[in-house]
């Protein structure tokens, strides 16, 4: 694992992606607590989180890419103010990810990896169950990550407080301000 000294003057984005339904959201609030004691102020939104603030609704391929590049716009925002945040959002499109590892100083792709099949099955957010025609996925082929910082495989075997702290070592072990 490559060690990674990031700049001490801006906030650090914890971009943490995979399929809906992986766990993305309830890691990133779990991992916020300690993730605020050792890199300073964080925030922790979702995708949800910006689709109601932007008053953004269209979920196709063309909507999703326009969306990423907005939520990457606002991240760079946010941590050229030296806060953090920690991103929690399907982003399975790697063009707007490209941009984002050129324009924001400290972007951190953490790849949550899960089987859509055993998301389905557990199909807690009832997504796979309804219209199914804009699901990443299911109608829109995701770009899983080639590249990810962080690579965390969730098979809910384990629960997502030991995902959680898993996690947390392998960006104490990762980053250095």
């Amino acid at each position: 694992m490559k060690i990674r000294r990031l700049n001490k003057k801006k906030g650090i984005l914890f971009w943490i992606t995979g399929l809906s339904g992986s766990g993305k959201t309830s890691i990133a609030k779990k991992i916020k607590k300690e993730i605020s004691k050792k890199y300073g102020p964080t925030i922790v939104i979702s995708g949800d989180n910006l689709r109601k603030i932007f008053l953004l609704n269209k979920y196709d391929y063309a909507s999703r890419m326009i969306n990423m590049r907005k939520f990457l716009d606002f991240a760079k925002f946010v941590t050229n103010q030296k806060i953090n945040i920690i991103f929690a959002v399907v982003g399975l499109i790697e063009k707007p990810k490209i941009w984002g590892r050129k324009n924001i100083d400290n972007f951190i792709e953490i790849y949550l990896k899960s089987d859509l099949k055993k998301i389905i099955k557990k199909n807690k957010k009832k997504l796979y169950s309804q219209n199914r025609k804009n699901i990443v996925g299911v109608a829109i082929k995701p770009e899983f990550p080639k590249k990810a910082d962080i690579t965390i495989n969730n098979n809910f075997k384990k629960s997502l407080d030991s995902i959680s702290r898993d996690l947390l070592k392998k960006i104490f072990r990762k980053i250095i301000l």
